[in-house]
């Protein structure tokens, strides 16, 4: 069996860490096994959806390295839809009810004040064909909603293991509103039939819509794909992450300089049993990916971890990696300064020091003259600074920050920085002598 998997984002705001969490995990799985992976834009809720969301998707996604083998839009797909609810009006699994929405407020309130479950009690069913008439007749329109069969549904999950969740205590979903409008259930079944999907792959909050989706496949005489719901991300203290809020969006974090391999590799690792490192590829991190990997705590998303793990993405990175993103920054150069970086946009003022002019800091005098008359002549390489230092501290009697705090400032104007036997070759020995010599160089 060829895997196809889905991922089914609304364009009703940005998509977040979780969202792109979801995304990930599909892309992986079906990456790893050969399979397809369908990017479907459900903008059935046409109130809230926005084009401007979508391309955003698009974009985030195209970001993120997360490219599809199909696509398509829910409202391109109403067809497919009608005809769906057709079928099950004429196999009798869809009856309509005429409650507003005050009333059916009303019932599932006073259902709690007798603490009893809020369930809907099925009174649409018990209408004659004259009550209905007489119903409608009074400007009332009906919602439609899917007949479950009140039994236990069970199937075996690829991250929880075995469900089973009795129908009986759940509510007839509404699959049509009063306006004709399909609720996301139906078309999201449709959908999954018809592009034939293999394995919904989707966060636990699924998991009871779950029992009421597998009916309806069943109704529809669709394949019912296998499941896998993973527990969802949460912020830093366990709130939930909201699209609409810009929570931890991607396009926050890419406006902050986090690196898309950085997010890739937190999202697909957290909340799992591998360690949360470095991959600086896709495929890597799907050669890992196993279901049974993940856990069923809630994953926490940490943005002080990603920060942490996009320093150490960039001190992977191989200059190919940015070398179109950091002109006029050699090979040699980016070597030297990525162990000191936390965003990329951090490599410009370090690769300064080199390219640029530095206005040196003269803390010791003394020992900048002694150091600047030891210069040995070029060519430079990495055994030169510790055999320079080696020479001034003979010379002048310094030592530890002494001696090395002082020659830093004077090359570099900083009091920290990258690793001067690599910095040192490339700054090179006019501009050292310079420096050394209290000259802007």
């Amino acid at each position: 069996m060829s895997v196809t998997v889905r991922f089914a984002p609304s364009p009703t705001g940005l998509l977040h860490a979780g969202n792109a969490r979801t995304a990930l995990l599909n892309w992986l799985f079906a990456r790893k096994t050969g399979g397809r992976f369908l990017l479907r834009i459900d903008d059935t809720d046409q109130a809230r959806s926005t084009k401007a969301f979508e391309e955003a998707i698009y974009r985030d996604l195209a970001w993120l390295g997360l490219s599809h083998d199909l696509t398509d839009r829910q409202c391109n797909r109403l067809k497919i839809y009608s005809t769906a609810f057709y079928r099950l009006q004429q196999s009798g699994h869809v009856y309509p009810c005429y409650e507003s929405e005050v009333e059916l407020d009303r019932q599932r309130a006073l259902l709690k004040a007798r603490r009893k479950p809020p369930i809907y009690d099925r009174s649409g069913l018990s209408l004659t064909p004259a009550q209905r008439a007489a119903l409608e007749g009074e400007g009332r329109r009906p919602h439609w909603r899917f007949k479950l069969s009140r039994r236990k549904v069970a199937w075996t999950d690829l991250v929880r293991g075995p469900v089973e969740i009795d129908t009986s205590t759940m509510s007839d979903p509404v699959l049509v509103r009063e306006d004709g409008a399909f609720l996301y259930t139906l078309p999201s079944v449709a959908d999954d039939i018809d592009f034939a999907i293999t394995h919904v792959v989707r966060g636990e909050d699924h998991v009871t819509n779950t029992a009421a989706q597998i009916e309806i496949f069943e109704a529809l005489g669709g394949a019912v794909p296998q499941f896998a719901h993973f527990s969802l991300l949460v912020g830093k203290s366990g709130e939930a992450l909201s699209k609409r809020l810009g929570s931890l969006s991607l396009e926050s974090l890419r406006d902050d300089g986090i690196e898309p391999a950085a997010v890739a590799s937190y999202l697909a690792k957290i909340g799992t049993s591998d360690p949360v490192e470095p991959h600086l590829s896709l495929d890597a991190l799907a050669a890992e990916f196993d279901f049974a990997k993940i856990g069923r705590a809630p994953a926490h998303f940490d943005p002080e971890e990603l920060a942490a793990l996009n320093a150490k993405t960039l001190h992977a990175m191989p200059y190919a990696a940015v070398a179109s993103r950091l002109e006029g920054v050699s090979e040699a150069l980016w070597d030297a300064i990525k162990p000191n970086l936390t965003r990329l946009a951090d490599a410009r003022p370090l690769a300064g020091l080199v390219t640029g002019a530095v206005t040196p800091v003269i803390e010791d005098a003394a020992l900048a003259a002694k150091a600047a008359a030891l210069l040995p002549p070029e060519p430079w390489d990495e055994t030169t600074w510790p055999a320079w230092t080696k020479a001034v501290a003979a010379e002048t009697g310094a030592k530890g920050r002494g001696l090395f705090h002082p020659l830093r400032l004077a090359l570099t104007g900083l009091d920290h920085g990258p690793e001067l036997k690599k910095l040192l070759p490339l700054i090179g020995r006019a501009k050292a002598l310079a420096r050394l010599e209290g000259k802007t160089a």
